[in-house]
């Protein structure tokens, strides 16, 4: 458990130190630890150290976790957890999204969110957390939609009685260089901006991951999805279409969990 609890520490000092660089309050940004691929009792140790909000790519994977914790920790702590599911979602699977998941991050048309709205439990008292992922380097290997096409989206979702459009979701293609990768975030924060001057009341701007966060916090990110430094890398490097992190491997974790 030290090791994910030194880790934890060391990705909340990291968010510290770039919001107030950013002249911004720590409090200001949300860390969103992305457990895909790792096992319930990484997920566990976490909680346990402070995190509540975890980040799963699969639906199938999630429920897994969700049904483990529910075992480890009791129903009533489980249920303190907060799930966001952020990959692409099927439409088979929205049924199962609206009901287990606080929030999806990655709408990219409006069929998939009238779903995820009419699917939602009315007694799952809150609206489900929407954001929506903007393909905004191009790629087309990424899922999201495309920048101009996202007032409209935007838009259409907020009129959506079951859904809470909370903001925008973006991958932009990695940069090793710091300049660059605030360049790439930079459309997606205008956007964003854009979209609050219009009147939608947004909140929530996802940018960032381990090896960029800082970038993203300067560019005015309010939430970032850690993985790695987190719960540190995977072997297997078999990625989902429209991410950069690995599926999950049939394997145990490496041993060694330290801060990439």
């Amino acid at each position: 458990m030290a090791a994910i609890r030194d880790n934890l520490q060391a990705v909340l000092t990291r968010i510290a130190r770039a919001a107030e660089a950013a002249g911004r309050s720590p409090a200001s940004v949300r860390l969103l630890a992305v457990s895909k691929t790792h096992p319930p009792a990484l997920v566990e140790e976490a909680f346990r150290a402070g995190q509540a909000a975890f980040g799963e790519n699969y639906v199938q994977e999630a429920l897994h976790k969700m049904d483990a914790l529910a075992g480890s920790l009791g129903e009533e702590l489980a249920r303190t957890l907060e799930w966001h599911l952020i990959g692409p979602l099927q439409s088979n699977k929205t049924r199962i999204a609206a009901e287990r998941f606080a929030w999806v991050h990655t709408l990219a048309n409006v069929k998939v969110a009238r779903r995820l709205s009419d699917q939602r439990p009315a007694s799952l008292a809150p609206p489900l957390n929407a954001l929506i992922q903007v393909n905004v380097s191009g790629e087309a290997s990424k899922s999201g939609v495309a920048p101009d096409e996202a007032p409209a989206l935007a838009r259409a979702i907020a009129r959506l009685p079951r859904l809470r459009l909370r903001g925008l979701m973006a991958i932009p293609e990695p940069a090793p260089e710091t300049e660059v990768q605030r360049a790439r975030f930079r459309p997606v924060r205008e956007l964003y901006e854009r979209l609050r001057d219009e009147g939608l009341a947004l909140d929530t701007l996802s940018l960032g991951m381990s090896d960029d966060m800082e970038a993203a916090i300067a560019e005015g990110s309010t939430l970032v999805r850690i993985g790695t430094a987190l719960f540190g890398p995977r072997e297997q490097q078999d990625t989902h279409p429209g991410t950069r992190e690995p599926r999950p491997p049939d394997r145990k974790p490496p041993a060694t969990r330290t801060v990439a």
